[in-house]
């Protein structure tokens, strides 16, 4: 099933007050959006991510796409004065490779749960549309400027967030169909006559709108549940013509041994996801007993070990590998190695950390009779 986020960030965010719009002012040192993005793409699940802004947030936008080394988000579309206009203008960019499930989501919710996201996904095996809602828990009263005129009954109320999901062939018509402004594609879907399903929200997918609302989002953040694990491995030299380390193959005289490609510093990394989130090594998961993984690359390890950090609500926040060895010389490559890693579990380049050093002649490294590499893994909760 191929499923895409499009991302709304066209509009001026007004009341959030500030000189530039609300999706690209700094919160906890990256932009709003930067964190709604990094949201979106930490579900194994999404297929692509397309965020709609506007022609003058153009440069703005393409600073913030720089920090991504994942494909997965595409380049970005041109919306329009109204939201509907830049909703419709998204849906019509994935006409070309049209995806089965389409999610629209506020650029100003930075911190959508992985619960919300999955949840949807579930209700839209059966529903066409679906959107998360909270109920309403204080009392509803009509007014006449300041003048109180009528209670509102609350029972049948609902209040709307995003993502909201959708079949995409039936959301695109939707659009096309519709005339007139729309406050969101619920609205446009339901005016289609679409069933919609409604699961429920969170009260942390909150959107930022005023300005008090980036106190609370800095505080959120700084309550966000912290994991670290290290990971440790060790493998011995055997006759070869190089040896592959965090995905890099580097010319030796020898290479490594062992079941899988023997990555020694992509297995410590993959060791120290699983570390933090006390799912134990590599060979719990991938045992060197099945023949099926004999000279597997790693690249799968560490995948599934990013890949269950986001099904458990966390994000990679930093990796630090140190490999220790008197050869090859790995300063040459560290860069390419550090690409490739933040490549495998979509983070930016600036995450991860690659470097190297001997053991001074000591031990069975300094006798040259293998590679050592340790490393550390942050998680942060989304």
């Amino acid at each position: 099933m191929k499923i895409a986020v499009l991302i709304v960030a066209a509009g001026r965010g007004i009341r959030a007050g500030g000189e530039i719009p609300k999706q690209y002012r700094p919160l906890a040192g990256k932009p709003v959006l930067q964190h709604t993005i990094e949201a979106m793409l930490g579900s194994a699940k999404t297929t692509s991510v397309t965020v709609v802004i506007s022609e003058n947030d153009r440069a703005k936008f393409e600073k913030i796409s720089a920090c991504f080394l994942d494909k997965r988000l595409l380049p970005a579309v041109i919306g329009g004065a109204e939201r509907q206009v830049s909703v419709h203008n998204g849906l019509e960019s994935l006409s070309s490779n049209p995806p089965d499930i389409v999610l629209i989501h506020d650029a100003a919710r930075p911190f959508t749960p992985p619960k919300v996201f999955e949840d949807l996904i579930d209700a839209l095996k059966s529903f066409p549309c679906a959107f998360p809602v909270l109920p309403i828990v204080d009392a509803l009263w009509k007014t006449k400027g300041d003048i109180v005129v009528a209670p509102v009954p609350r029972d049948a109320l609902v209040r709307a967030q995003t993502p909201q999901g959708f079949h995409y062939p039936a959301i695109l018509k939707a659009h096309r169909e519709y005339t007139g402004s729309a406050p969101d594609d619920v609205t446009i879907a339901h005016a289609a006559g679409l069933a919609v399903k409604t699961v429920a929200g969170d009260s942390r997918n909150f959107k930022i709108t005023l300005p008090e609302d980036f106190a609370k989002a800095e505080r959120i953040l700084e309550q966000q549940m912290i994991k670290c694990g290290n990971g440790f491995d060790v493998h011995a030299f055997e006759p070869g013509n190089k040896v592959t380390l965090c995905g890099v193959d580097i010319p030796h005289d020898q290479s490594l041994k062992g079941h899988s490609d023997a990555d020694v510093a992509m297995h410590a990394i993959t060791d120290a996801i699983y570390g933090a989130l006390a799912e134990g090594d590599i060979g719990r998961h991938f045992p060197p007993s099945d023949a099926k993984w004999r000279g597997a690359a790693s690249e799968i390890f560490l995948k599934h070990a990013s890949d269950l950090a986001s099904a458990r609500g966390y994000s990679i926040s930093h990796i630090d590998c140190t490999i220790i060895c008197e050869h090859p010389k790995i300063g040459p490559h560290a860069d390419a190695m550090r690409h490739e890693i933040a490549r495998i579990v979509s983070k930016d380049v600036g995450d991860v950390s690659i470097k190297a050093t001997t053991s001074e002649g000591l031990g069975f490294t300094g006798r040259k009779e293998g590679i050592a590499a340790m490393a550390t893994a942050t998680l942060v909760k989304i």
